[in-house]
This record gives C-alpha cells, structure tokens and sequence, in this order.
C-alpha cells in the first residue's frame, strides 16, 4: 500500500472552499459552515461527503450515488458545542466511551458519552492506494483523562473508496491509563426514513408506513446473528429499488439497538446501531452485565460498513444474508 499523510490545521479552513487533494476521481476541500465549524468535503462521482475532522470526526452528511442518506433534524449545519443536543442531525457519529445511552437515575455522564462532539486536535487526511483501489482516509487522535480517573486515546478512521458508495468506520479506544476502565461504545448511523421501505435483518422485516409520525421515538434492542463471514446485514430496501445499509461484526459489538422518530423536527431511521450495550446509562447497563472492561494498556477496536446500495447490489445483500441465516 503506498499513501500520503496530509495534517490538518484550523486556520487552513475558510468560508470558501479551497481544494485539498485530487487522488483520481477522489477529491477533498476544506471549508467552513457559517457556525464556524470546520468542514471537509470528499467527492467523487455522485457522492459528497461533509466531515467534520475537528467536532467528533463526524459524517456530518452524505450524498451517496445520487440521493440524500442523512435524517433530517433541526440544524441545518454543525454548532460548535460538545453537548449532544446542541448540535444533533448528523448521518454518523462515535458514542462512547467510557459511558454511552440517555443518563439513567444515578447516572452523571452526557448523552452517550465524550466521543459525539470531542475535540481532534490534529486530525489527518490519508491519501492511498491499496489492492482494492484509490481511497481517503479522515483520522486523528483524542486524549481523554480525567484527574484521577481514566484515560483513554480514541483513534478512529473514516475511509471514502473511489467509485463506491459504502464507507468504511473504524475505531480503537486505547485504555493509557494505570487502572482498568470501562467501556462502552455505540456507532450511531442516522438514515432518512423512507415512506414504504422494508427493513430487513437477519430477525426479520417490518415496514415504514408512509404519514404515520413516530411520537416519542422508538428504541428496541436487537441481537445481530453473523453471517459465515462473521457480519451482520441491516438494510432499509426502497420501493423503488436500491437500499441504505450498516453492517457489522457482532463479535465486536454484540447489540445493535433500532431507532426511529417522526415528529416533525426530526426525520429519522437508526436501522442498526452497533453496540457493546443496550442505551440505558452506564448504572443500568452495569447491572445488566452490559459495562465492558478494558485493562491498562489493552485495546477496543471494531469496524462497521455503512452506506447505500443500488437496486442489483440490494438483492446481492439480501440473499446473502438470509444463505447465512439458513447455514446458521
């Protein structure tokens, strides 16, 4: 594999769009939203991408072989804040890690830990090529420590492919501290619903009724069954063909909670969130077995695959995962 490592600065990020890097079809430019929040923008093809490398390492929007994936809420662009609510709309964000889930009776963490919004301060752009062809990488690196608490380094990484509408998550949380940790750890990938859509997993199928609001949102926690190859599938089919999907390795992540609301300000389908725990705060899930612990000097890391699928590789999707069904 041969790459280049481009380290990103803030002050290199203005209101206009300045390019960064072409690599093949592939290009990333920096720009800044009118909040003032920095912003990077990979194309290639039909998709757009909008990161944010500094606020969470979030895919703040995505814009993938023509059509819009991202839920729809009310802020039309990223807010300088860490608070989890203050700036909520994107299509993936990291939860975790020390704490992740609405805080509990007992509980005193934020809304699904540090990771949603925390701070990168060098984040990097990696541009490469491997044996599966040209891509970019946004990664970078956040020290949590807390005086005598623990403290952690998250690395995760987001890879763009040339000529492919499936994004690639990655994330390694590092307990550097002197005392074991927990660990909690959720990736929140936020679709537009689409009215009449099937959602298919490996525990069945159930469908988005179009003009039926959703009010209070609905959580329910499933337990992803792996496929020979060790994945789990989750799609939203369309009516009209094609397909949004998350994939994920259940040995990493052995939940994955549905999420859906309808409520007028917020448009918005978690088809398979990836978890370690079900989203009940760190005192609750503790009781139920729920809290990982990572030694000093040990390691978390998993992966998961999200994005959309045209209507041929849809069906490819679907029959795979339900061959693996029927072997399992």
């Amino acid at each position: 594999m041969s790459a280049v490592t481009i380290e990103l600065e803030p002050v290199t990020f203005g209101r206009a769009p300045q390019v960064l890097v072409r690599h093949g079809d592939l290009s990333a430019a920096t720009f800044r939203y009118g909040s003032g929040v920095c912003g990077l923008t990979i194309r290639h093809g039909t998709a757009e991408l909008e990161l944010l490398p500094f606020q969470g390492q979030q895919v703040w929007r995505a814009r993938l072989g023509g059509r819009e994936l991202t839920m729809r809420s009310m802020f039309d662009e990223p807010q300088p804040t860490q608070d989890y609510l203050g700036t909520y709309g994107a299509l993936f964000i990291h939860c975790g890690a020390l704490a992740m889930g609405n805080p509990g009776p007992g509980d005193h963490h934020p809304q699904h830990g540090e990771l949603p919004n925390a701070p990168y301060r060098k984040p990097q752009l990696v541009a490469g090529s491997d044996a599966h062809g040209r891509f970019l990488t946004l990664t970078g690196a956040y020290e949590h420590a807390t005086a005598f608490g623990n403290r952690y380094l998250a690395t995760p990484r987001l890879t763009v492919r040339e000529g492919s509408t499936r994004l690639t998550a990655r994330m390694c949380v590092r307990n550097i501290g002197h005392r074991p940790m927990p660990l909690m750890y959720l990736a929140h990938v936020n679709f537009a619903p689409v009215d009449g859509a099937r959602l298919i997993d490996s525990l069945g199928i159930e469908t988005i009724e179009p003009g039926r609001p959703v009010d209070p949102e609905r959580v329910t926690t499933r337990h992803p069954t792996a496929d020979a190859d060790g994945w789990a599938h989750a799609l939203q089919l369309h009516p009209a063909g094609g397909a949004d999907f998350v994939r994920h390795r259940p040995a990493e992540l052995d939940h994955a909670l549905r999420w859906l609301v309808r409520d007028g300000d917020q448009d918005a389908l978690g088809l398979a969130l990836p978890a370690t725990a079900e989203a009940e705060g760190v005192r609750r899930e503790t009781e139920k077995g729920n809290v990982r612990q990572v030694s000093p000097g040990d390691e978390f890391t998993c992966t998961v695959e999200f994005g959309a699928l045209d209507a041929a590789d849809a069906v490819t999707m679907v029959s795979a995962m339900r061959s693996g069904a029927l072997d399992g």
